[in-house]
């Protein structure tokens, strides 16, 4: 006999935002139908863009209710992040979750967590949402070990030394002249 799978016991996440100072659009992924036109989508951030930019989040997480879900939120230079679930949801696991995304992005982006450097490296924002999420499922929350995942998927990837960051060109470097030697 099957029984049906129930979402309660596992933490469920249903978005996460990465907005900037004007409550535009960086980095999202929605992992629910709950607003299932793109226009839904956009009210949604509007109107938790507007809720949240009078607060100072810029310290620690804030968290607030917005139409039955908690959103859990941090703001740095001009990004803002957020991250959304049900309001049965733990406040404490989806602030882990920001935290986990806000320290793989800040390692990623070298600690210039700003918004042009965040749209130069694009890919591994996304990236980053990827490792985090899946499907809705949280995968992971330690923010070195997404990071990592994430370089070392750019790595795999055969770029060419100049559209390499600097500690994937040192290390693509260590690697080559690890091999001259062992020649």
């Amino acid at each position: 006999m099957a029984f049906p799978l129930h979402y309660g016991s596992c933490p469920v996440v249903k978005n996460i935002l990465l907005l900037d100072s004007e409550g535009k659009r960086v980095a999202i992924k929605y992992y629910c139908d709950d607003w299932p036109a793109n226009s839904a989508k956009h009210a949604f951030e509007k109107a938790i863009f507007t809720k949240t930019q009078k607060t100072n989040a810029r310290t620690e997480a804030e968290i607030a209710m917005f139409d039955n879900n908690i959103v859990v939120y941090k703001f740095v230079q001009d990004l803002h992040f957020f991250v959304t679930g049900g309001d049965d949801e733990s406040e404490l696991i989806l602030a882990t979750v920001l935290q986990g995304f806000f320290d793989a992005v800040t390692l990623l982006l070298r600690s210039n967590v700003e918004q042009r450097e965040a749209l130069e490296n694009l890919d591994l924002v996304l990236l980053c949402l990827d490792e985090i999420v899946d499907g809705g499922m949280i995968l992971e929350t330690d923010g070195s070990v997404i990071g990592g995942k994430v370089a070392s998927h750019n790595m795999d990837d055969g770029s060419p030394i100049s559209e390499q960051t600097i500690s994937q060109a040192l290390a693509t470097a260590r690697e080559h002249f690890t091999r001259s030697l062992l020649r």
